[in-house]
């Protein structure tokens, strides 16, 4: 009879157990608490989408949408596509669902996202992210609020030593028009030192040059137009409120002017939480303001802002969070008495202790495992003399809680 041979993983996906899942855990459980402190609104979305979400916000000529995308046709021959942010997928809720009527609406949101890209430390094809959005705020304390609450989650996770919160504007339309125009220029004299992604992209997109990683262009990037020089005075008094409410609400930040956004939909404020403790991937948590996504939906215009941060490249700055131990075991040592243990324990739980049940393998050595494991309490029923007896072990504060839910 031939073997069966396992099916491997899929290449660029993970399975998470143990110290890795609590970490994991923690980070969810975290941003849970501190959205609702906020007072953001829990919205769950589609996995997959019509592709024409994706392709319309985030731009056909994005390296998402031609090259990371998991799109198939179902049977009835529409595009559909894995979600591969959350963003086009909430605004288009917006519109579908009728949300314009909480404007402006605060929503958060947690879960997979699905990219075909190459897997290194920190990034995967599935991964996870937390989402928070403010959809219909043209007002700067949105921006501000998002940014604070960014603050606070990093300091609740215990990972804000290290993390630096890099900020920007790419001011208003006209503001981002005539820098374009002048980079369009700036980078046409040098066009033909550049590489060819940025040749590509020079007339569509040449704020994504900004972004390039080739060292072809790094020194023209270097001396490219800043976005200060261009600013109309309605965009200097908006970035000026959003860097005095972080000011205000004590949250520290540096200027990036080279920080940028490709897409035309984006204005304003621009942002990103950085650490050089993950390698050369270093955000950890980013956004901005996109008061123009909406429209290329379909929609009016909507003031928008928001940002998203991995949760695996959280979970890993997180780290050294264990499984958590037991707050009482109950150990059956006598085999006729595992009924009494099934209640014992269920008791427990329904008072809110967490608890485990030993009842299986060599009836001497259970009591050592429960001890191994090192849970507060220790409740062991066994039989001495002939008759049923319950022993706890447990300091007196920890005593005075369980001995009455134990009969």
């Amino acid at each position: 009879m031939s073997r069966i041979e396992t099916p491997r993983p899929i290449r660029g996906t993970q399975d998470i157990f143990g110290a890795e899942a609590e970490a994991f855990a923690h980070v969810v459980e975290t941003f849970e608490r501190v959205r609702k402190l906020y007072r953001f609104r829990r919205v769950e979305m589609p996995v997959f989408e019509k592709t024409e979400v994706f392709s319309r916000s985030l731009g056909e000529t994005t390296d998402v949408v031609s090259k990371e995308m998991y799109s198939f046709e179902d049977r009835g021959g529409e595009s559909l596509t894995l979600r591969p942010e959350f963003t086009a997928g909430i605004s288009r809720a917006y519109l579908t669902d009728g949300w314009q009527q909480y404007a402006p609406v605060k929503v958060a949101t947690h879960g997979p996202l699905f990219r075909y890209e190459r897997p290194q430390k920190g990034r995967y094809r599935q991964f996870h992210q937390l989402d928070a959005e403010i959809i219909g705020a043209a007002e700067p304390q949105a921006d501000v609020e998002l940014l604070v609450m960014a603050d606070q989650l990093l300091k609740e996770l215990g990972i804000a030593d290290g993390v630096t919160l890099q900020l920007n504007t790419l001011g208003d339309a006209p503001s981002r028009e005539a820098w374009r125009q002048a980079l369009i220029g700036y980078f046409r004299d040098h066009a033909a030192s550049l590489s060819e992604d940025s040749q590509e992209r020079l007339e569509k997109n040449p704020l994504r040059i900004l972004d390039s990683k080739d060292p072809r262009d790094r020194p023209f990037v270097a001396d490219a137009p800043k976005i200060d020089a261009f600013l109309s005075g309605e965009a200097q008094d908006f970035f000026a409120q959003v860097t005095g409410g972080l000011d205000a609400a004590g949250v520290a930040w540096n200027r990036m002017d080279s920080l940028v956004r490709g897409l035309d939909y984006y204005r304003h404020t621009a942002f990103e939480f950085v650490t050089d403790r993950l390698g050369a991937q270093g955000t950890v948590l980013g956004g901005g303001r996109y008061d123009g996504l909406i429209e290329s939906l379909g929609g009016a215009h909507t003031p928008a802002v928001g940002w998203a941060a991995g949760v695996e490249r959280l979970a890993m700055l997180v780290g050294g969070v264990g499984e958590s131990v037991a707050d009482v075991v109950v150990v059956v040592e006598d085999d006729a008495l595992i009924a009494r243990g099934i209640a014992a324990v269920s008791d427990l739980r329904r008072a809110g202790f967490s608890a485990e049940l030993i009842a299986t393998g060599s009836p001497r050595k259970r009591f050592d495992k429960a001890v191994k494991m090192g849970a507060g309490a220790i409740v062991s029923l066994a039989i001495r003399d002939g008759e049923p007896t319950l022993s706890l072990k447990a300091d007196d504060a920890v005593r005075a809680k369980i001995e009455p839910l134990l009969g």
